[in-house]
């Protein structure tokens, strides 16, 4: 075998590779008994015609293509072993010659990260304070949810619970045939079409009513954009809520029962103050991850930021699939090709990729890792918080590739909670309490010594959660 580097950089390495023919051999083997059974020889049974036999049939060439499936990576596999290199992500190949077999490999390495002098930088956090105003809407919320829909002998309000019977019509074509459904009118609300709702104010129950709207041009009904929808409503029934009195028996029957008025507002004030700092602690993680991204320098091979953008697009396809939806009628209703479409999603796939390398890196540095208590505990913790079974839980969990997951997402968690300790100017145990809101790639909140721990052995993933298409 004959190996020559065509170029070299700390990003990404160049590989020649040509084989004679004993290297070829043992693939040619392979070739020919996975081959032998699919070709038909006279004077002999499928299967048991001799490599001699099959080679003259068929011809060296067609033994050698069968092989290149997995001739090229176990050879190059073997080469990036002997010539001490690691692939950070899929080599991109190209067959250069079949007989004798040569190829080219460019090998993407370890990206190169500096995370520059993030370390320098000081946030702070917003202080959080609740009003008796925050705590009078809580109030005023339970006090609608618990209060039960009651007959209305007056005209329709604003906030009431209409049962309709409603038909809609666009240049002739029937588009809207409901009957007897429940609706809510409220001044904002956008459905079917904005401004339904103004017309429904003041109408009282056996009443018809015949009005025009004009769907709007950003209509996902492309088809119906800019033009007009006659609708025909008739009033069934309208029900109103009657709010209970605010006081210690109204607070006995929210949830699982409060001793007294004064307990469910130290309870609602409690929970908002929860909120509160969640949401402040949660902008001080997405303010420490932009200048996290701001000061580290990465150096990265281009087919790494491709291979990111290559998984994202079958994330969403896959996303898109799901939906019941294929490719084409998506791409249709967007209005793009394919090569528009994935270009859009290739800013978004290099701010991930770059969000998974500095945080890995912060990892390394800090030598922050994932054992396997912490997987367990945190798995006990589901079980025992989660609505499903707990044995569920543990089964979803049971297996290398769920605990790895985990695995990473607790690590996300971890290096975030370090990374607002550090800009907060924070200093003792690594991970301490943060929010479980995911920010960008990376979870927050968890405890754990930062020098606890030798070198790090827990991945990053680069993408937990995603967006839906």
């Amino acid at each position: 075998m004959n190996i020559t580097k065509e170029s070299e950089s700390a990003t990404e390495v160049t590989l020649n590779i040509s084989l004679d023919t004993a290297d070829e051999e043992p693939f040619i083997g392979r070739s020919y008994r996975r081959l032998v059974s699919r070709v038909q020889i006279p004077g002999f049974r499928p299967g048991k015609a001799p490599r001699s036999i099959v080679e003259q049939h068929v011809g060296r060439t067609v033994l050698v293509q069968e092989a290149l499936e997995f001739m090229i990576p176990e050879t190059l596999d073997q080469v990036l072993k002997d010539e001490n290199l690691s692939a950070f992500a899929e080599p991109q190949l190209e067959i250069l010659e079949v007989e004798p077999v040569s190829f080219k490999a460019v090998v993407p390495l370890e990206p190169v990260v500096d995370l520059g002098n993030f370390r320098e930088t000081r946030l702070e956090k917003d202080s959080v304070e609740i009003t008796g105003d925050q705590i009078g809407e809580v109030l005023e919320q339970l006090r609608i949810e618990s209060a039960p829909w009651e007959p209305a002998d007056r005209a329709a309000k604003f906030g009431d619970l209409l049962n309709l019977n409603v038909t809609g019509t666009i240049v002739g074509e029937q588009v809207i045939n409901d009957q007897g459904i429940d609706f809510v009118p409220e001044l904002e609300n956008p459905l079917p079409i904005p401004g339904f709702s103004v017309y429904l104010e003041g109408m009282t129950e056996g009443q018809e009513k015949d009005f025009s709207l004009t769907i709007p041009e950003d209509s996902p009904q492309a088809e119906f954009a800019g033009k007009e929808c006659r609708f025909s409503v008739e009033v069934l029934s309208i029900k109103e809520k009657n709010l209970p009195e605010l006081d210690d028996e109204f607070a006995k029957g929210v949830r699982d029962g409060y001793e007294s008025l004064d307990a469910l507002r130290e309870d609602v004030e409690k929970r908002l103050l929860t909120d509160g700092e969640n949401a402040a602690l949660r902008k001080v993680e997405q303010e420490g991850l932009q200048e996290l991204l701001k000061t580290s320098s990465i150096q990265a091979s281009d087919i790494v930021y491709q291979r990111e953008l290559d998984m994202m697009r079958e994330d969403r396809e896959r996303a898109i699939r799901n939906q019941r939806l294929d490719m084409d009628t998506y791409l249709s209703y967007l209005g793009q090709t394919q090569d528009e479409w994935q270009e859009q999603l290739r800013p978004q796939a290099e701010e991930r990729l770059k969000t998974y390398l500095v945080l890995r890196k912060l990892a390394e540095e800090e030598t922050l890792e994932i054992d396997e208590k912490e997987i367990d505990e945190e798995i006990e913790t589901m079980a025992s918080s989660s609505a499903e079974s707990e044995e569920s839980i543990r089964r979803v969990f049971s297996t290398d590739s769920s605990r790895e997951s985990l695995r990473s997402s607790l690590l996300n968690r971890k290096v975030m909670g370090r990374l607002v300790e550090i800009l907060l100017g924070e200093e003792g145990p690594c991970g301490a309490e943060a929010s479980t809101e995911p920010v960008l790639d990376a979870e927050t909140g968890s405890e754990q010594d930062a020098n606890e721990g030798s070198e790090p052995t827990d991945t990053i993933e680069p993408d937990a959660e995603q967006e839906g298409a």
